[in-house]
Parts: C-alpha cells; structure tokens; sequence
C-alpha cells in the first residue's frame, strides 16, 4: 500500500450545448464510436464514446452555469496513435473536419495535428516519428 495515487486510466467527462451535435462531430468526423447512452426519461443525457481503448463521455449542458461559459478554451487532449499521421488527417478533412494545425513534425519526435470541437475543446493527434 503506498500513499501515492496509482491511476489505471482517465476518462474525460465533457458537456455539450448541443450533445447530438458533439456525438455527430466525435462519432462522423474523429471516428469515434459510440459505446453506450444514458438516458433520463427516454431521453439521450449522456454518451460514452470509444475510439481504439480510448473512451470520452459526452453529456449534455443543463446550462445551470449559464449558456454563453467557455468550455474547452484552456484545455487540450494530447492523443496518441499508431496510425499515419497525414493519412488519418486527410480523412478527418474529407469527413468534414476542419484542422487548427496542420501535420507538423514536432522536436520532441512526434507527428501531430489538431482541431477543435463544437464545444471549443482542444484536441492533438499524435503518432511517434522515431520508429
């Protein structure tokens, strides 16, 4: 037993204004898919969405702390992936996906893109160049 916190994973949690909207971009545009739905009153509340053994939960905003709150400005997800870094870029673009940065080589041996999603939450995607 230590003191110290042993994490085994994270899953985000992000609100949504318009979650329908969210599972489309993360689900048509990411290639996300969705695992499985929360509902309340036959209503869709939340989603949890998986991409590879990576998983986002979804819900929708009850707008308690007003409607117009930054969401995502000062937060990034940093992804990493196995998969080429230009070709999974272009088919994020041909999926109607608009990059914020292009694939660039970074100096620390990464190959990375980024975007933003509806609710202005930062994603990069990653790949290691040094393989």
């Amino acid at each position: 037993m230590t003191d110290k916190l042993e994490l085994q994973n994270i899953t985000p949690f992000l609100t949504a204004n318009d979650l329908q909207a969210s599972v489309a971009w993360y689900r048509d545009v990411l290639g996300f898919i969705v695992a499985e739905e929360y509902k309340r009153d036959d209503k869709v509340m939340g989603v949890r969405m998986q991409a590879g053994s990576v998983q986002l939960m979804l819900g929708q905003d009850d707008f308690a702390k007003g409607r117009d709150r930054a969401k995502g400005a000062a937060l990034r997800f940093y992804c990493q992936t196995n998969q080429d870094i230009d070709a999974l870029a272009a088919a994020i673009r041909a999926r109607g996906g608009k990059l914020t940065q292009e694939p660039t080589d970074q100096p620390w041996g990464r190959r990375d893109f980024a975007m933003v999603d509806p609710d202005g939450f930062n994603i990069s995607i990653s790949s290691d160049t040094r393989k």
